[in-house]
């Protein structure tokens, strides 16, 4: 079960969480602020970001990816997997649910 780190600006990053859920991506995803430091196109930048936590299932990543690409402001968003190879059950088996239209936990 992957875990999908994901930077965004502020402005962007509660509607790329809500339509996540919404959409089943992922089954929460948690937001953090943070101040990022980084290069591009020759500068450095020191800008406010938040970083989102999305938890996902492997048969959803992709669609999250892909949707995450579609709507984030950024030429290149920063997308990265962790997969997680020791995990309490009874979350993956929320995980699962909520990614899915069971809605046992609805």
């Amino acid at each position: 079960m992957p875990t999908v780190f994901i930077t965004a600006p502020p402005d962007a990053a509660d509607a790329l969480a809500t339509t996540l859920v919404e959409e089943r991506l992922a089954a929460c995803v948690n937001r953090v602020t943070c101040d990022s430091v980084y290069r591009w196109d020759g500068e450095i930048h020191d800008d406010e970001e938040v970083i989102l936590l999305a938890k996902t299932t492997a048969d959803r990543y992709e669609d999250l990816r892909d949707r995450v690409e579609q709507l984030h402001p950024y030429d290149v968003p920063c997308i990265e997997r962790f997969d997680e190879d020791d995990i309490l059950p009874a979350f993956a088996d929320w995980r699962a649910d909520a990614t899915s239209n069971r809605k046992k936990y609805d």
